[in-house]
């Protein structure tokens, strides 16, 4: 569970930092709309990325009946969670919908950056 942790915390400060850093330049550039809705994505991606890693034990340590269960419940919450900065972008003029759209594809983009990085390391 360590290792899953470790992991969560290594692309989830990753993706929130290039996240806000990217929304302040884009602030100043004069896109307030669409930091604003990296930023929003970004943190839903991120508490979908933490609600997978706490989940997954949960899973691993029931019968089959009950894994089918779970795992159901746990993809709807997590469906849930990755709509609502798109329902809160189509709602608010001030948040923009493509901002938030990115941001919630910020963590997937960290680990496959990672791993290009990595196989081009070695």
């Amino acid at each position: 569970m360590e290792a899953v942790r470790q992991t969560q915390k290594r692309y989830c400060t990753r993706a929130m930092t290039i996240s806000i850093l990217a929304a302040l330049v884009l602030m100043l550039a004069g896109h307030k709309g669409i930091g604003k809705g990296l930023v929003l994505g970004t943190l839903f991606s991120v508490f979908n990325f933490i609600l997978m890693g706490e989940a997954l034990p949960l899973r691993l340590q029931r019968e089959r009946g009950m894994t089918f269960a779970l795992t159901l419940l746990s993809v709807c919450l997590r469906y849930i969670l990755l709509a609502t900065p798109v329902i809160v972008a189509l709602k608010w003029g001030e948040i923009d919908l493509v901002g938030a759209v990115l941001g919630i594809f910020m963590v997937q983009i960290m680990i496959l950056g990672d791993q290009i990085y990595q196989s081009f390391k070695h």
